[in-house]
């Protein structure tokens, strides 16, 4: 069998079965977020909380108990780690360093997970599974409620509120990801992920020269990490470590877990607003940019792009023969696609055009499917802005699912869609411009700015991959790309919120001969248009400086 068959087979079986999983999962998450009833466990939660999970919130209200909690979150991240060497299970490591910590706390808490430290060196088992694990959990919880809320208020009319925050963070963790993450969990167990509390510095032996590590607590994090679109790998090598990720066919559980979330919201939404053909569209949209991706990835990678890939057949460099080009390219495509990460290749050794695929795909907004919940919101605002141009072209004020896109909801939108923009160019020339940014270089030209320009996009986009070769361990590193991710992941959430807040005040649209219908072919394809038109315009000087440069060269 060919290496391009073996991944079609790959790419396609992955479809088949997110297809199938769709409309039961999307199924599931709409009578989550719906339900009128709490579980016995969710309302002890709520005791605890002090908070009354029957009581509506505004959008303003919901806003602030959403940064509230990351406020606190970060704080105890923060602690956990500068106070482990005094806390149980610490593998007698040394407190992490306060840049370090400062970076970390914000990355786990903002769903980025960007690690500037190894892994199994720094941190120990407590602050592992205490504090980044949880965070993995809740910070995913976190983002499926900001879509929930924004969907509530597409569906709603004439309501000052949309929904409980409390009550949205704790059903998408009890109901949704704990039970998938349990199941997953086992699944990898069975595939040979490593699950135990025995970590590198407890047990090791020295036979040939080579050291023998026997794994932390690996199985539950790594499903946690992929099923919440995280990253944050227990090994410094993420999923191309093989205690992680052993052999092909976890790699693909792995994809599948990124994906099968995100992929299964779109269902939920239409569910939501009474129209299912709506979740359709938005789902046909995630699939054309995903498959597009997926594709183009594969191609850069198989074909090569300079005179050793070539001589070789492929760009083998930095990729691991278990899983060889195109799986790792399609596990590129679908991390970069998501606001996971997690990585089971080197992207830094990527082809030119390889690697601006994953750079692209970040870049777009990570909309397709994008981070559990992130990318569903990210994906309605970007229809609003498509809306909103179909409306401009014909003179007619746009509408969408019934509601009018006036001055205030596109100055929302627009203003979600720049955040991203101004942080990874703004970032990106400051540390170019920058002694400290510029010392962290290992390498030169094109590819050394293609290296810094990943490092801001992934900040900022919160994903948490790196291209490598610039050292980020350093204070100015550590708190740049720390204010890129938060700054990345609060300013877009409180103008969803306050969008969903607008919508769900209005009255109903009814529907004219002059609506754009927005379930059909030519509105997806539209919705593809503007995503990939608005992204070009917007980054396409910083990627002719990159990776375009050095493809030509």
């Amino acid at each position: 069998m060919s290496t391009t068959t073996a991944g079609v087979i790959f790419v396609a079986s992955l479809v088949a079965v997110l297809a199938l999983v769709h409309k039961p999962l999307g199924d599931h998450m709409y009578r989550v977020y719906t339900g009128a009833r709490h579980l016995a466990v969710e309302r002890v939660i709520y005791r605890l909380l002090g908070v009354r999970p029957d009581a509506e919130q505004r959008w303003g209200v919901y806003a602030r108990s959403l940064l509230a909690f990351s406020i606190v979150s970060i704080g105890f991240v923060y602690l956990t780690q500068r106070v482990q060497d005094k806390l149980f299970l610490s593998l007698g490591l040394p407190a992490v360093p306060d840049h370090i910590a400062w970076n970390t706390a914000i990355s786990f808490v903002t769903n980025t997970n960007w690690q500037a430290y190894s892994g199994e060196n720094t941190m120990g088992h407590l602050t592992q599974m205490a504090a980044l694990a949880v965070q993995n959990f809740v910070s995913a919880a976190v983002g499926m409620a900001v879509a929930i809320a924004l969907v509530r208020g597409f569906a709603r009319s004439r309501s000052d509120t949309i929904g409980n925050f409390w009550v949205d963070l704790v059903r998408g963790i009890v109901r949704v990801l704990l039970p998938v993450a349990f199941v997953g969990a086992l699944i990898l167990v069975a595939g040979g992920v490593v699950q135990n509390l025995t970590g590198p510095h407890d047990v090791t032996t020295l036979t040939g020269g080579v050291r023998h590590m026997t794994g932390g607590p690996v199985a539950s994090q790594e499903v946690i990490k992929e099923l919440g679109t995280n990253g944050g790998g227990f090994y410094n090598t993420n999923s191309a470590h093989p205690f992680e990720n052993p052999t092909t066919w976890t790699d693909w559980f792995e994809i599948f877990l990124l994906l099968v979330i995100p992929f299964s919201l779109p269902r939920t939404f239409g569910r939501m607003v009474g129209q299912v053909r709506q979740g359709h569209a938005i789902l046909a949209v995630m699939a054309v940019i995903a498959l597009g991706s997926v594709a183009l990835t594969n191609v850069f990678e198989l074909s090569g792009g300079a005179t050793v890939p070539q001589a070789v057949g492929a760009a083998l460099e930095g990729k691991d023969v278990r899983f060889g080009v195109s799986n790792s390219a399609t596990f590129a495509a679908a991390t970069t696609l998501t606001s996971t990460g997690a990585v089971n290749s080197f992207h830094d050794s990527f082809t030119p055009l390889g690697g601006m695929m994953t750079l692209f795909n970040m870049m777009l907004g990570e909309v397709a499917p994008g981070g559990v919940g992130a990318g569903l919101y990210g994906m309605l605002v970007l229809a609003v802005i498509t809306v909103f141009v179909a409306g401009l072209m014909v003179g007619r004020t746009p509408e969408y699912l019934g509601k009018r896109i006036g001055a205030r909801e596109i100055k929302l939108a627009s203003m979600y869609f720049l955040v991203t923009p101004v942080l990874v160019l703004a970032g990106t020339a400051v540390a170019m411009a920058n002694e400290a940014g510029l010392a962290a270089m290992l390498n030169s030209g094109p590819h050394g700015f293609s290296e810094i320009l990943y490092a801001f996009t992934s900040a900022s986009s919160n994903n948490g991959s790196a291209f490598g070769g610039v050292t980020v361990n350093t204070p100015f590193y550590d708190v740049a790309l720390g204010l890129c991710m938060v700054l990345g992941r609060f300013l877009p959430i409180i103008f969803v919120l306050a969008l969903a807040g607008s919508l769900a005040r209005q009255a109903p649209v009814p529907e004219s001969a002059g609506t754009l219908p927005t379930h059909r072919p030519q509105f997806v394809g539209l919705v593809v248009g503007v995503t990939i038109v608005l992204v070009a315009l917007t980054f396409l000087p910083a990627l002719a400086l990159g990776p375009l440069a050095e493809g030509i060269h």
